[in-house]
């Protein structure tokens, strides 16, 4: 027995209306077809409107949140072009009738970036009731939020292993990010047993060992390199020593100066630092195993007044390191400084251990950085900078800065305004 549904009763009567010869039924339910199909066409095209609106909207989205950040430094006309290229990597809009207009402006007060596209696309159903195209639009406005956290930054463009931690190290980056800017394909290396944790990772090239690494802010590739913030610094001026290979066995306190032919701390010395620059002027510093090296509102300068036997840092495990920089002055923030003219790829050795401690920045522009320590406090401050990074052994860094004098480094976060 078959059983006719509503619908199925609906769709005979029409097909009777339809095959009605008699009067003028056929005329009529033609007609009546005509809004019937504008009505269903119109959900139709409507529904391609908005599909496209939502593709709109998501690459207005992105291209905002990608380009607040450089939005300052560009002009007007550089914002556009850059916002319009943007957006067009990123939207599809063979289905537009017309070509989209894009429009970006930046506050520099507010740090912000405001971006809209307008298009439209082409009525597959709605032209038979006179609207050939449906308009579409999007607009979003991005804020930077904050300053950098980066905490690690690797300066060389080329090498392999830029960065790297490698055998069983223990890399923790609390709160703060590290940044590569090199473009080789094995830029940051982890590997063995090796973990790097941080709250972000960002590299120009690419990573190799990418599952060692947790970064609950994400871990990114192909990033822009982030400039040196510490690229203005200059040497203040200096002369003469005030003394000359300094060595320590005991407890002593010293005074800020020239020490040329460097210095070094033995087994059973105690050496506190009074405030001040110290500059490092040819020799090393040597700071072995059973040593302490401490001082507050100290810098401690790598040079050579001559140009030639260009010192290095030896810090030994066992070695107890204790210093944290001025908070203003010409070196504000910045622990250890080496000369630019320093070779690149010379060694400078942190591998004191739990015990070592440097706040503040350690800059080393040209140089080849062996890292272990650290203290484990989210309270610490401890800024890495260097031309290449060796993670030796277990090491912590964090970004609590307040009353460092330290400058923030890295991208600042962004955030789509409400």
């Amino acid at each position: 027995m078959r059983i006719e549904t509503p619908f199925a009763k609906l769709c005979a009567r029409a097909r009777s209306l339809r095959d009605d010869q008699s009067g003028n039924v056929a005329a009529i339910f033609a007609l009546a077809l005509v809004p019937a199909v504008g009505l269903i066409g119109a959900a139709v095209d409507y529904s391609r409107g908005n599909a496209t609106r939502s593709s709109m909207q998501a690459a207005v989205d992105a291209t905002a949140l990608n380009l607040v950040r450089s939005a300052s430094s560009l002009t007007s006309d550089q914002l556009s072009q850059k916002a319009t290229d943007s957006f067009n990597a990123l939207f599809n809009a063979s289905q537009t009738q017309s070509g989209v207009q894009v429009n970006a402006q930046y506050n520099a007060q507010a740090r912000s970036m405001t971006m809209s596209a307008t298009g439209s696309i082409k009525t597959d159903f709605m032209g038979v009731m006179g609207q050939s195209s449906l308009a579409v639009k999007a607009r979003a406005v991005a804020v930077v939020i904050g300053e950098g956290t980066a905490c690690v930054l690797a300066l060389n463009k080329t090498a392999s292993g830029a960065a790297i931690a490698q055998g069983s190290t223990t890399v923790n980056l609390s709160g703060c990010s590290l940044y590569d800017n090199s473009g080789n394909a094995s830029a940051l290396t982890v590997g063995g047993s090796a973990r790097l944790s941080a709250l972000s990772v960002g590299v120009v090239g690419g990573i190799s060992g990418n599952t060692s690494i947790t970064a609950p802010n994400g871990v990114n590739t192909g990033i822009s390199p982030i400039p040196d913030p510490y690229a203005k610094l200059t040497i203040p001026a200096y002369s003469g020593c005030i003394d000359h290979n300094f060595t320590a066995k005991t407890k002593v306190t010293i005074n800020p100066g020239v020490y040329c032919g460097g210095m070094k701390l033995n087994a059973g010395a105690d050496v506190t630092l009074n405030p001040g620059i110290y500059y490092i002027d040819r020799g090393d510093l040597t700071v072995n195993g059973g040593a302490t090296l401490s001082g507050t509102g100290v810098t401690i300068i790598f040079t050579s007044s001559t140009g030639a036997n260009w010192p290095t840092a030896s810090i030994n495990g066992g070695a107890v390191i204790n210093l944290t920089p001025p908070t203003d002055g010409p070196t504000a923030g910045v622990s250890i400084f080496a000369d630019r003219n320093i070779p690149v790829g010379t060694s400078f050795s942190f591998n004191g251990g739990a015990t070592q401690y440097l706040g503040g920045v350690i800059y080393i522009p040209t140089g080849d950085v062996l890292f272990a320590g650290g203290a484990g406090s989210t309270s610490s401050c401890t800024k890495l900078i260097a031309d290449t990074i060796q993670f030796t052994g277990s090491s912590n860094f964090a970004i609590d800065c307040k009353g460092y004098g330290t400058k923030a480094f890295g991208p600042a976060g962004v955030r789509l305004a409400s």
